[in-house]
């Protein structure tokens, strides 16, 4: 039987001078207590960047969609009221080609006008009822709600 190594590269021998051991440096690295706090640290600040990151690109998102959202309403309103308004027109010409005078025509324009902005106001008075942020107020301040007190 052949008792020879096994096959592969011949270990090669130190130089001389230079220890086979590991430089100071990569010794000292390898053995610091700190370095699983370092790298403790390392991650919660890479984490909190992320979030940071996160938390800025979805507020330039919902700011971009505030802005569709607030354009697409003036749009909506002023077309709203150019229909409003071409309905009035409509209605005033066929009463004038009916024999309306003017005046009259003008009149109940305006009474047409101004049932609307009632019928309008009427519906949105509920809105006003209670004040801005009650609720929290209420929370903060510790008070019963009104069917608590009852």
């Amino acid at each position: 039987m052949d008792t020879a190594a096994a096959p592969g590269p011949a270990p090669v021998p130190p130089l001389a001078g230079v220890s086979s051991r590991a430089t100071p440096e990569a010794e000292l690295h390898e053995s610091s207590f700190m370095e699983p706090i370092e790298r403790t640290f390392a991650t919660l600040r890479r984490l909190a960047t992320n979030y940071a990151l996160l938390g800025v690109l979805d507020m330039r998102r919902a700011a971009i969609q505030f802005a569709w959202l607030i354009s697409a309403g003036i749009m909506i309103t002023v077309l709203v009221v150019t229909a409003w308004l071409a309905g009035v027109v409509a209605l005033a010409v066929w009463m004038f080609g009916r024999g309306m005078s003017w005046p009259a025509v003008l009149s109940t324009a305006a009474l047409l006008n101004l049932a609307a902005a009632a019928f309008v106001a009427w519906k949105v008075k509920h809105i006003f009822e209670q004040k801005p942020f009650s609720a929290t107020l209420r929370q903060l301040k510790a008070e019963p709600a009104a069917q608590e007190k009852q």
